[in-house]
């Protein structure tokens, strides 16, 4: 089993940042991608990034990202950061960090599907105010 605490979320006008992490405990070594998902009022989750591994080379974005916001892990505090810069009204909604045991295909196909995720965070609220 595996647990995940998300965080970081806050109410912040346009233009700021925040940085979102994901603390993860119980069976961590089995962890093989890690992602973040969000939802806004009245619609579906959708796939905002995901990392597999901890490299650089690793990360995949949801195309409206568009370079404002960073994934980045730390295996050896078992913890995901999203850094979220640049922030529109339009990002408003609940953050979720999710976790994969297993194989993983390299594919934003694959890590954009939730239900690809074993674990999920309880959500954090992120409010952008213009």
């Amino acid at each position: 089993q595996v647990q995940l605490v998300d965080s970081g979320g806050a109410l912040v006008q346009a233009g700021g940042s925040l940085r979102l992490s994901c603390v993860a405990s119980g069976r961590t070594s089995r962890i093989s991608v890690m992602g973040w998902f969000r939802q806004a009022p009245g619609k579906e989750r959708e796939f905002v990034s995901a990392i597999i591994g901890s490299g650089e080379d690793s990360t995949y974005y949801a195309d409206f990202v568009k370079g404002r916001f960073t994934i980045s892990r730390d295996n050896a505090e078992n913890t995901a950061y999203l850094q979220l810069s640049g922030l529109q009204p339009e990002d408003t909604g609940v953050y979720y960090c999710a976790a994969r045991i297993g194989v993983v295909a390299g594919t934003i196909s694959f890590l954009g599907e939730p239900n690809n995720y074993d674990y999920w965070g309880q959500g954090t609220q992120v409010t952008v105010s213009s």
